[in-house]
């Protein structure tokens, strides 16, 4: 993610919606996720041309399976029995998020330190190979654990974002106790259909 970005960029136009499983940490739930992302968002308020992530959707993107059409529901309990053997040790831990990102097609937390949260995606890595006998993908290179505010839906100038939010905001410690498979239907709807707990034996 470039820190500065001078324009921001239609994300819809550039990334038609298609159906496909995500491993994501679902922080809907986490009043230190909600508050930070409500803060943000009313520092945006009024800010042109973002579509918002609805609080109660607030996640932590990790790992792309692979496209819904192509994973079967065995496949999928497969790969949430594989992750949960490789998360039996991990016990739930905390992240904070606070350092804004951004990228032209998006405004973005990061969470760190990203130590904590590279168990998540070796096991949905590991788990994704096991049951499917396929590699998924990141969904962004460099990995870079985020929690999206918003995304562009309009081609204009990065600068009124920028202004608004700034380098970061005041942080905020998250709770991570489990890691979910969505099935993401749309740009911003999606359907868990499998939870991992952390340290669940």
């Amino acid at each position: 993610m470039s820190s500065l970005p001078t324009r921001m960029a239609d994300r819809w136009e550039r990334r038609r919606p298609q159906d496909r499983l995500y491993w994501q940490v679902l922080l809907g739930d986490d009043p230190g996720a909600r508050a930070i992302v409500q803060e943000a968002h009313d520092r945006l308020a009024g800010v042109p041309g973002l579509d918002r992530v609805p609080p109660e959707s607030v996640h932590l993107t990790t790992f792309v399976a692979g496209r819904s059409d192509e994973i079967t529901g065995d496949q999928v309990r497969v790969m949430a029995q594989e992750a949960a053997g490789q998360l039996a040790r991990v016990e739930p831990f905390t992240v904070t998020l606070g350092r804004v990102l951004y990228h032209p097609e998006s405004v973005a937390l990061e969470a760190r330190p990203v130590e904590r949260l590279r168990p998540l995606l070796e096991a949905a890595k590991f788990a994704t190979r096991a049951a499917t006998g396929r590699d998924g993908v990141l969904d962004h290179e460099p990995w870079t654990p985020r929690v999206t505010l918003a995304y562009s839906n309009s081609d204009g100038p990065a600068a009124p974002v920028i202004d608004a939010l700034g380098e970061r905001l005041p942080d905020r410690e998250v709770t991570i106790r489990s890691i979910h498979i969505v099935d993401q239907e749309a740009a911003l709807s999606w359907r868990p259909v499998a939870e991992v707990r952390l340290g669940a034996s």
